[in-house]
């Protein structure tokens, strides 16, 4: 269903609030057999507009695959001041969302890589989400996953749920690291921000078969790279959504 050269219309048939600032968006496709077409690892670009009626541009991850069939899904974050955060604030179930794609740098193909560490900060879980799926969900993908997923508080982890029924379906292929900058009490995931420690302790160590991929903010992105760098992982084992 997706063109790279133009904008298609696609219309709100589900909106539900899974966070204070965070909605779930499930868009129709055409018919129920549709299929959007998004390769693993690629994104769309989504059109609206901000509080001034400007048009604003937004790359976003579907947490959907093509196995789901008829619609695909929208996890998004919206922050006070953010321009797209308006508009997917103002959307209305029958509401239309004009989506292009697909886009990205990575094309992933199964077993690409022995393992995959994944550090992830905020809505970043989306790409790591979409790609964990599809990992996962092919018996053939002996890929093993461990993914630290840092937040400000308990209710700002996105997706938690999946996650937690990911790591419980599939102890030996996917493990999960919750860190939280305000941990409630009785907490026993980590704490504060992501250290060089924690990576140490929960990522495949440097190897030329495993991956390392960042998204999160700008500021916390930085800060992973310095961490890697340290630890020895090389710019070809690290990878930026």
């Amino acid at each position: 269903c997706l063109d790279p050269s133009k904008f298609k219309e696609f219309r709100l048939i589900k909106k539900t609030q899974i966070s204070p600032n965070t909605a779930r968006f499930k868009f129709a496709l055409p018919t129920p057999n549709s299929v959007l077409g998004l390769p693993v690892g690629q994104h769309v670009i989504c059109r609206g507009k901000d509080k001034d009626g400007e048009e604003v541009i937004r790359p976003y991850t579907p947490i959907t695959l093509d196995s789901d069939v008829g619609y695909f899904e929208l996890v998004v974050k919206m922050y006070p001041e953010g321009k797209m955060s308006h508009h997917f604030r103002e959307m209305r179930e029958g509401d239309y969302l004009a989506v292009k794609g697909p886009k990205g740098r990575l094309k992933y193909k199964p077993n690409q890589a022995r393992a995959f560490g994944m550090i992830a900060g905020g809505s970043g879980i989306t790409p790591m989400f979409q790609l964990i799926r599809a990992i996962l969900k092919n018996p053939k993908d002996k890929t093993k996953v461990h993914l630290i997923y840092a937040n400000t508080t308990i209710d700002d982890i996105l997706l938690k749920e999946e996650l937690d029924s990911f790591a419980e379906k599939f102890p030996d292929r996917f493990k999960v690291y919750y860190v939280l900058s305000k941990p409630p009490e009785n907490w026993n995931g980590g704490a504060g921000r992501v250290t060089k420690e924690m990576i140490q302790a929960h990522c495949p160590p440097p190897a030329s078969d495993i991956q390392i991929l960042r998204c999160g903010p700008p500021p916390m992105n930085k800060a992973m790279v310095a961490h890697l760098n340290e630890l020895g992982y090389t710019q070809d084992m690290q990878f930026e959504f």
